[in-house]
């Protein structure tokens, strides 16, 4: 069976963080591994608390996944500060994946920053160049570049920043602008449009976790970056097509909906 890891920080509400990474791989059929960086307690509609993890544990949490266990592909989530971005960084120095998606995690759908202002350098300099793609939405992007994304076509002129600054490859999330959610990839080489189809829901807390999820569980697979974007699309859009209403704020995506779905069919078949 094909494994990834994901190096993120944990959501008590169980839709972003290792928890929506943990499901995005198994619902890919991949056997999910996580390194906890940060415990935050949060839910569907606040961040109240986060405490990072000591450095010596996500190190030590690290090398005990990559010592005993195949790691296939590596997703990363939040990491908050310089220091853990360096452990990461380093460690995967280390152990060098085939593939790594890194999921720049900034704020929470609450307004809560989850990446502090000193760790963005770190980012770009340490792991961005590491990275096998980068999926930013458009205000990580901002943030990244020092300005503002405003309609569609500057998001080519952000791929191409963004590429300079180190990455391989860029997948900018467009669904912060108007219109429908339509995603830029940039390989390095070619533009492709990945077209979505907005959903009026406010349930999509973990969107973007579940995203690159999904991407990391399918490179690990072993389909090209491109088709991963593709199938990776196709899942998030129907996760909150089939959104869960649960709290008072932005519910999570359904991630095992395909599945429930495929499950009650061969039920009824058989019935």
């Amino acid at each position: 069976m094909k494994t990834a890891l994901t190096i993120a920080g944990s959501d008590s509400g169980g839709g972003a963080g290792i928890q929506a990474d943990l499901k995005a791989f198994a619902a890919q059929g991949v056997f999910g591994m996580s390194v906890i960086t940060a415990v935050t307690a949060q839910n569907t509609q606040e961040v109240r608390s986060v405490q990072n993890i000591d450095l010596s544990i996500i190190q030590d949490q690290i090398e005990a996944v990559f010592d005993d266990i195949r790691v296939d592909a590596v997703k990363i989530g939040m990491l908050s500060t310089p220091d853990t971005v360096e452990v990461v960084a380093s460690s995967l120095e280390k152990y060098k994946p085939n593939y790594l998606v890194l999921d720049p995690v900034m704020v929470s759908k609450g307004g809560h920053h989850l990446l502090q202002e000193e760790a963005i350098t770190a980012l770009k300099e340490r792991l961005i160049p590491l990275s096998t793609v980068v999926t930013p939405n458009i205000p990580e992007a901002e943030v990244l570049l020092g300005r503002k994304i405003l309609r569609e076509d500057d998001l080519l002129d952000a791929c191409l920043a963004i590429k300079a600054i180190g990455a391989a490859s860029v997948l900018l999330k467009g669904g912060h602008l108007s219109g429908e959610p339509n995603d830029l990839f940039y390989d390095g080489d070619r533009f492709y449009w990945i077209k979505g189809k907005r959903i009026h829901t406010k349930n999509t807390h973990g969107t973007g976790c579940t995203l690159s999820s999904a991407i990391a569980a399918n490179l690990a697979k072993g389909e090209s970056l491109l088709e991963a974007i593709h199938i990776s699309k196709k899942y998030i859009t129907t996760a909150i097509m089939h959104s869960l209403n649960l709290g008072h704020g932005h519910g999570p995506t359904n991630h095992f909906y395909e599945l429930y779905e495929k499950a009650s069919m061969l039920i009824n078949h058989n019935s």
